[in-house]
């Protein structure tokens, strides 16, 4: 299983428009970060984690031009602002592409890309069919590859992450219940979400929570994304975390 962070920035990116912050003014790439998103390459099928207003670019300079499925952790710009963009996908492989995500967040699509689900859209539209996934208990299956959603807290809103495989990706907590813990348990590689090292609201993790949520889960490596200018450079922070525990950074791509 072949893993590409398409981005690994917050809603604003980095760099931030018209910020004179240090990381902002950074020469090195890595300090780079378009909006967070995960592409998942398995046995010739694509599945995408997110389609953010950055979309049409991360895949152009990916060199990727084809997906099997679209996963939505949750409804806000950042994560579903590219929608539109895959048009070009579906004509040039003539495939409707599932979308799965949960009730509240697909009505939310419905509402922002009305055109998407109207009727009477037209023949060079998107072409998409949606799936919910309210039922946190139970797996599915996506091109013969089995999706756990994983149940977590933004702030007071829940959204999903996805197991699949040993592989898990989780962005945007604030908290993971302990059920959620529990089905993460033997995985080799997670992804999981950082903001910033003090608080300013209640949503971002903490570096010594996010630290204490991987000891919990134990996975063999640990990637994190969803990262602020206000964290710091990437490479000062990256010295200073656990030897199992590294930065993701935009273009990095891991093996599962």
């Amino acid at each position: 299983m072949k893993i590409t962070f398409l981005g690994t920035g917050t809603s604003q990116g980095i760099p931030v428009i018209g910020s004179k912050h240090p990381v902002c003014l950074s020469k090195n790439y890595k300090d780079k970060r378009l909006r967070s998103s995960i592409l998942i390459e398995k046995n010739q099928k694509f599945f995408l984690i997110d389609c953010g207003p950055d979309f049409r670019y991360q895949m152009i300079r990916n060199n990727y031009e084809k997906l099997d499925a679209i996963f939505i952790t949750h409804e806000h710009q950042d994560h579903i602002g590219g929608l539109d963009d895959i048009r070009p996908i579906n004509n040039m492989n003539q495939l409707t592409i599932p979308i799965y995500g949960l009730h509240r967040a697909i009505e939310n699509l419905k509402k922002r890309f009305f055109h998407l689900f109207s009727k009477n859209k037209k023949p060079n539209t998107s072409k998409i069919s949606v799936h919910e996934l309210d039922n946190y208990n139970k797996f599915f299956f996506v091109e013969n590859s089995k999706i756990i959603p994983l149940f977590i807290w933004h702030g007071d809103l829940p959204i999903l992450g996805f197991r699949i495989e040993n592989f898990a990706y989780i962005t945007d907590a604030s908290s993971i219940p302990i059920q959620t813990i529990e089905k993460l348990k033997g995985i080799n590689i997670l992804v999981l979400n950082i903001l910033r090292k003090v608080v300013k609201n209640s949503f971002p993790f903490l570096l010594s929570e996010t630290l204490n949520v991987i000891q919990k889960i134990r996975p063999k490596k640990t990637y994190l994304t969803h990262i602020s200018h206000t964290f710091g450079f990437h490479e000062k922070i990256e010295t200073q975390l656990p030897k199992n525990v590294h930065l993701a950074y935009d273009q990095l791509i891991i093996h599962e």
